[in-house]
């Protein structure tokens, strides 16, 4: 053996601390020396010293040492033979066979950029290798790169031909459904391996199901998943217990989305996938010491990940610490560009801050990685909200028509469009007609019924109003409906019912402040002359909706310096 071989056996050890130390060494004496190695003994050398910084997550430097380690291979490619060195001379066949591959550290080189965000030279360096000569982790790695960067026929060529090498590589068919191609034909690729090996019947399902969300067809894909799920031998999957709870989260099913993520959670303690849906779905509601506990749980799991910071900042988001939540959000972009999650969560953070222009561009992308997630449309603060803010009705019009002829008449879209007439006096009656058209689909539909209620106000049809919320709330408790019946019954006069249906909003969140207003606005009138009322549908509080979040933000000139750094614009 020769010291080559020792830095070698010592890689491949896992040694790499050790192995960064000695062929730094080495390097150093071949460049002091030339005629030390020979010119394949010093790319194994660039390249194994390369391995090891990358193992110190020192990527550029990594990056540089892998372009050196190519262009000695470029000067080994036109030496005909090998010289033997003076510290032990090996002959070219075994040397050549003991060579790191060339395209393997040009995957490490596209690495490195990927970490980087440096995601065109990453693609640059993975183009530079035949078609013929990629792997399928080159191959997934140029798909998920050209996805990120719009070029979808490009990441669908790439995605296939990592089906076609390896037919069980689901994440790349939840690509290929992510980019429109029809869950037929991605099925039709993975035939053969389905028929010719036993217990893969599922698979074929599990393609269905994801086909369903990947079309915005929450409803079928639930069903689909839950059959799975089901099935004896899947059954307590902690995978498909994760996608049910986000799919009932689209679907606008809080309830079973937190049984669902809870139920996974339980079967897997270290779980990060998904979380931050989760936490903010318990912000939401109001859980904030559960969602500090959990973001603490976490990050001692893991700080590397974009969830816990997402949670975090849910959590300050929600305690009105507008600023530490567009610090933790912009950490969290920085860690997973692609964590939809974190978007939304920087946006509604910019939003609540005024910089409206900011938020849309953040809600923008997210939209563009998740087009078929409604919250990224609809909400206060959220992409729609924004557009009405900076007086863009038309461009809000046609987002909604957009949402609505994209995913079909259902009650969320419906809602969604008819949110937007709502504010254009002139679109009074389709907002009204879409309404009912959304709670003939669900009567329970909380959103809707608030906008409906939110109508009946303006029209002064209180009557109506009270016998839609009465009916509502016959079947769930939520703040701002008994909220918005309180305000009704003041209407009415019916102030002693009015004072309870606010004590019941208070008692399901103590930090409803209409709720408050309205019941000490009672107390100090105890004749009230004015029955014109004013509802607020957007104050969304426990109902499913971004609460009202206005207020001051004391730690405003805490993270002030952070958002520079954290690139926030």
């Amino acid at each position: 053996m020769n010291v080559i071989d020792h830095v070698r056996d010592m890689a491949a050890a896992g040694l790499h601390s050790n192995v960064r130390i000695i062929s730094s060494l080495l390097l150093t004496m071949s460049t002091n020396n030339p005629e030390l190695f020979s010119p394949s003994q010093k790319y194994q050398l660039l390249v194994y010293h390369a391995d090891a910084i990358f193992h110190d997550k020192e990527y550029r430097n990594a990056a540089c040492k892998y372009n050196m380690a190519l262009q000695q291979k470029k000067v080994l490619s036109k030496t005909s033979k090998v010289r033997p060195s003076s510290t032990g001379g090996t002959t070219s066949a075994v040397q050549a066979q003991n060579l790191p591959s060339e395209i393997e550290v040009k995957y490490k080189i596209a690495e490195c950029y990927t970490i980087l965000k440096l995601d065109k030279d990453a693609i640059s360096v993975l183009e530079g290798i035949p078609s013929r000569q990629r792997t399928p982790k080159i191959n997934m790695m140029l798909a998920n790169l050209y996805r990120k960067a719009g070029q979808e026929r490009s990441a669908v060529t790439s995605y296939k031909e990592v089906l076609r090498q390896c037919p069980l590589a689901l994440d790349a068919i939840i690509g290929l459904l992510s980019l429109s191609v029809k869950g037929a034909e991605v099925a039709s690729m993975t035939m053969d391996v389905i028929q010719s090996i036993p217990n893969l019947d599922w698979l074929s399902v599990w393609i269905k199901a994801h086909a369903f969300i990947h079309g915005g067809d929450n409803q079928r894909a639930i069903n689909t998943i839950c059959s799975l799920e089901k099935k004896s031998l899947l059954r307590d999957n902690v995978d498909l217990l994760v996608t049910l709870a986000d799919v009932y989260f689209r679907a606008g099913d809080t309830k079973n989305s937190i049984l669902k993520f809870e139920q996974a959670q339980m079967l897997d303690p270290y779980l990060i996938k998904g979380m931050d849906v989760y936490g903010y779905l318990m912000a939401r509601e109001g859980h904030l010491e559960d969602v500090e506990v959990l973001g603490g749980r976490l990050f001692n799991i893991s700080d590397q990940h974009a969830e816990p910071w997402v949670i975090s900042g849910c959590h300050s988001f929600y305690s009105k610490r507008y600023s530490r939540a567009l610090y933790l959000g912009a950490k969290a972009i920085q860690l997973n560009s692609n964590s939809v999650q974190a978007l939304l969560l920087k946006g509604v953070a910019l939003r609540n801050m005024g910089r409206v222009q900011e938020a849309i561009i953040h809600f923008r992308e997210a939209m563009r990685l998740a087009p078929c997630r409604l919250d990224c449309y609809e909400g206060k603060k959220c992409l729609i909200d924004c557009y009405l803010a900076s007086n863009g009705i038309r461009e809000a019009m046609g987002m909604a028509n957009n949402i609505y002829k994209t995913l079909g008449a259902n009650a969320q879209t419906l809602t969604i469009l008819a949110t937007v007439c709502l504010e254009d006096p002139m679109t009074q009656e389709k907002a009204k007609t879409l309404l009912d058209k959304a709670l003939a689909q669900r009567p329970d539909y909380i959103k809707a019924v608030v906008k409906k209620a939110e109508l009946l106000s303006r029209e002064q049809k209180y009557e109506e109003g009270i016998a839609l919320l009465r009916n509502t709330l016959a079947n769930q408790s939520d703040c701002v409906l008994h909220r918005m019946l309180g305000d009704f019954l003041v209407a009415v006069n019916d102030y002693q019912e009015a004072m309870d249906q606010y004590s019941i909003a208070l008692s399901l969140d103590p930090n409803d402040q209409k709720s408050l207003e309205g019941m000490q606005k009672m107390e100090k009138e105890e004749s009230p002359t004015d029955a014109t009322v004013e509802l607020d549908g957007d104050d969304m509080e426990g109902s499913g909706e971004e609460g009202d979040l206005e207020g001051s933000d004391s730690e405003a000139a805490q993270w002030a310096d952070q958002e520079q750094w954290f690139g926030m614009q």
